[in-house]
């Protein structure tokens, strides 16, 4: 199982418009993988510029590809300011 981790900046203005894609995009997930997605902003918005998180975890083979379809479809990159960065992590065997 992989653990994803995105995070992306967007301008206070386009904040609500995104939000409301962003949970539309994660309800949809949700229901067509049985992955609950988390969405996470730092406290602070130097120059009116917000950072966001997404967080996906315990997610299975294929849902990258999906996400991928699905951050398309839901026209995310018309609101952010620059690129999507994804983190991908994976568990650690319990060390003997």
């Amino acid at each position: 199982m992989t653990h994803l981790y995105i995070y992306y900046q967007v301008r206070e203005e386009h904040a609500s418009s995104l939000c409301l894609r962003i949970a539309t995009m994660q309800a949809a997930l949700a229901d067509t993988h049985g992955v609950q997605g988390r969405l996470m902003r730092r406290p602070e918005a130097p120059d009116g510029v917000q950072t966001w998180m997404e967080v996906y975890e315990a997610t299975g083979t294929g849902f990258d590809a999906a996400l991928a379809t699905a951050v398309e479809q839901a026209a995310v990159s018309g609101l952010i300011e620059g690129k999507r960065h994804i983190e991908v992590f994976t568990e650690i065997s319990p060390c003997a």
